[in-house]
């Protein structure tokens, strides 16, 4: 009697989950912030995908960051400045009616900013209540798209013949 009984607050599977799929985003953006280093316009690239990474690793460690009025400032303020990017982007690729958008540099610009733009819209308000299976089955599909893309055209070196010789040389 008179005993306070401490129980574990136990995370559920989900929340590790999406927690884990911010850790290998986080791994991601951070190495598509490292290929840019060849890139002429390599400061603005890695401004781009190293603040999403960044702040995908503070998700990693305690989801609860995402409600926090610096992590939602800088989130905010990057998915403003990627949607103005991504729609201008977006506009020259429709107006030059490019289909094959990884031949294209700014195909691959563009899909690579619009991950980080999806991915920070899905992140907002994840710490805000418990993350539910629709959440976490699209972030697991999200995460594995990058990296099984990245790995396609690598193994398959003749699909990066035509690309910029600084978009071969980093890895």
């Amino acid at each position: 009697m008179g005993e306070v009984s401490k129980e574990k607050k136990s995370e559920s599977w989900l929340s590790v989950i999406w927690r884990v799929c911010n850790v290998f985003m986080s791994l991601f953006f951070a190495l598509a912030t490292y290929v840019q280093i060849n890139d002429p316009d390599a400061g603005l690239w890695m401004v781009g995908y190293g603040v999403p990474a960044l702040l995908c690793v503070f998700i990693g460690f305690s989801s609860h960051v995402t409600e926090t009025l610096p992590w939602r400032r800088v989130a905010d303020l990057h998915v403003m400045i990627s949607s103005a990017v991504v729609s201008m982007l977006g506009w020259k690729l429709y107006k030059e009616r490019v289909t094959n958008i990884f031949q294209q540099e700014e195909g691959r610009e563009f899909s690579g900013l619009m991950l980080t733009l999806v991915w920070l819209l899905m992140c907002r308000h994840s710490g805000r209540a418990p993350v539910g299976m629709l959440r976490v089955s699209t972030a697991v599909a999200i995460t594995v798209f990058p990296f099984v893309a990245w790995l396609y055209y690598y193994v398959n070196k003749e699909l990066r013949s035509n690309w910029p010789s600084h978009c071969k040389t980093a890895i």
